[in-house]
């Protein structure tokens, strides 16, 4: 992603109703159209008098938040993180069965977790875990390996020199409407509807650096 200030809003690569019943069309609409356009109309506003950081990509104001102003460092990490966190989420996703895991990608994920099977109980387990809002993640180090990591809130694997190749949301406003306090019923679901032609095209770029 090389998005620079002013960020905007992604459309979504699917329709609003292509996930359900796994993903319901109001929860997309207000994930999406509502709480990323909250993040993104954040991180403009932060930005908007400080030109010196407006050519930074979304990953540099991340990855470098330690070298913005103190001023708008905790406004930058949690609003960046936001639309980060969420441009992954939302490309990672598409209708029930579309995709499956393939090729080298493939290879990696069984060679690491026994089968994909593995790998849905072992992400479960990260996601299920998190206390509070925050989120799941398969990621890649600059080798290859792949593991599993969550974290608190908008906070990001970038920061601890991983690369993102998965992300399951768990805040509340991701699966509230659709199964109230139930967070297992909604991660099953949601695995139902991985893009895994996404994923394996986003392990790749990390080996790519």
């Amino acid at each position: 992603m090389n998005e620079h200030y002013k960020f905007e809003v992604k459309p979504l690569p699917y329709s609003y109703d292509a996930l359900e019943p796994h993903i319901g069309k109001s929860t997309l609409c207000f994930h999406h159209d509502k709480h990323l356009q909250s993040y993104v109309d954040n991180l403009n506003k932060t930005l908007a008098d400080f030109p010196a950081y407006q050519d930074w990509s979304l990953e540099e104001l991340i990855i470098r938040q330690d070298e913005l102003p103190e001023s708008i460092r905790t406004a930058v990490r949690n609003n960046a993180g936001g639309v980060y966190n969420h441009f992954l989420y939302f490309d990672g996703m598409a209708p029930a069965n579309a995709t499956e895991p393939s090729g080298k990608f493939k290879d990696k994920i069984e060679e690491t977790f026994g089968s994909t099977e593995e790998l849905e109980k072992k992400l479960k387990e990260a996601a299920l875990s998190q206390f509070g809002s925050g989120w799941a993640y398969l990621v890649s180090d600059q080798d290859g390996n792949l593991s599993i990591v969550k974290t608190p809130n908008q906070d990001t694997p970038l920061t601890m020199g991983l690369c993102p190749v998965l992300a399951v949301d768990v805040w509340e406003h991701a699966y509230y409407l659709d199964y109230q306090n139930r967070r297992p019923d909604y991660y099953s679901n949601w695995f139902e509807v991985i893009n895994w032609n996404e994923a394996e095209e986003k392990y790749n770029n990390c080996l790519q650096g």
